[in-house]
């Protein structure tokens, strides 16, 4: 186990260098920082000088040298922008952009299980048709246009809901959050359904697919014939084994609700890391875009070890695959 997890952490490193080298190659063409740092009438000679004291003379292998060597210390540089470190800018947004995800994860699998098996369970009665036409709604509609109609509805028109903004929070030391305060929890359910429902979607498709399957095998047919009960056998037995592709989805859709948490972001203008990409890519800040790409991949790969260790705790044939690998 031990040898798996370092190659896995090694492949890790590696992803994390070629993603980190994609990203500094690319912002190269986005445009001159320098143009974002000093007004239009700056003369030439201030413009080099300037030019000259962020590196960006130097040769190419230079700057993204000196940028991974900051990079591993939690170093990115200054904001053109903000004219703040970028790690602290990331520090004060991450808390909303996480606790958005939390919820959004947290809605998807618990109403995506839950639908998936009763539909599974019931797949001929009105309630599982009705479910898999709401499915079909949160996979053909784009994520802006649902979050849109959330506001439209639960906003606008019923006034129930905030529709931007992420509320009343509470400073825990470095920390801020909006799980202590009423508003905090109503500002969080509109942008949670909206950025968790086309996950939940997947997961509950994935789920009836996998349990149906799973019905129909030889060893649920001889737990049934052994007398077994059968919330034993839909619960005990056959959801259990529909876990395996089920953690990969669930996994892989985490990391992509903090990655794409930017539409979502940027309809509700929720303070968190997805809307300070969209204003630096609007002003061409390359280290805060490089440095949320390089945040973002650290969490995608951290997923991914997550859930490879996970399935060894689920399958155990795969755990012994992996003691004979070893």
């Amino acid at each position: 186990m031990l040898a798996f997890i370092l190659r896995r952490l090694l492949q890790s490193v590696g992803v994390l260098l070629a993603v980190g080298l994609i990203a500094f190659a690319m912002f190269r063409f986005a445009g001159d920082p320098v143009n974002q740092l000093v007004a239009p009438d700056t003369p030439y000679a201030e413009r080099l000088q300037i030019r000259q004291s962020l590196g960006l003379d130097d040769p190419v292998l230079v700057q993204f040298a000196r940028y991974a060597g900051n990079a591993v210390r939690g170093q990115f540089g200054n904001s053109y922008q903000f004219r703040q470190p970028v790690s602290t800018l990331l520090a004060e947004r991450m808390p909303a952009t996480l606790e958005l995800a939390l919820c959004a994860t947290l809605f998807a699998l618990t109403a995506g299980i839950l639908m998936g098996v009763y539909s599974a369970l019931r797949r001929d009665s009105v309630g599982a048709k009705l479910v898999q036409a709401i499915s079909l709604v949160g996979v053909s509609l784009p994520t802006f246009l649902i979050g849109i109609l959330l506001i439209f509805l639960f906003s606008v028109t019923l006034g129930w809901l905030p529709s931007y903004g992420r509320g009343d929070t509470v400073r825990l030391g470095w920390w801020t959050t909006g799980f202590l305060t009423a508003s905090g929890w109503r500002a969080l359910i509109l942008p949670s359904i909206t950025l968790g429902l086309f996950q939940m979607t997947l997961i509950m498709r994935l789920v009836r697919a996998e349990m149906l399957e799973v019905l129909r095998t030889d060893y649920i047919r001889f737990a049934r014939a052994r007398g077994l009960t059968t919330r034993s056998i839909h619960f005990g037995h056959a959801l259990k084994n529909t876990l395996v592709p089920v953690i990969t989805v669930a996994g892989l859709q985490l990391g992509s609700i903090i990655a794409f948490s930017i539409i979502t972001e940027t309809v509700f203008q929720w303070p968190g890391m997805g809307l300070l990409f969209v204003q630096a890519v609007q002003n061409v800040d390359v280290p805060i875009m490089a440095a949320y790409l390089l945040l973002v991949a650290l969490i995608f790969v951290t997923i991914n070890l997550v859930v490879d260790l996970l399935y060894t705790i689920v399958d155990p044939r795969l755990r012994l695959s992996v003691r004979r690998a070893a």
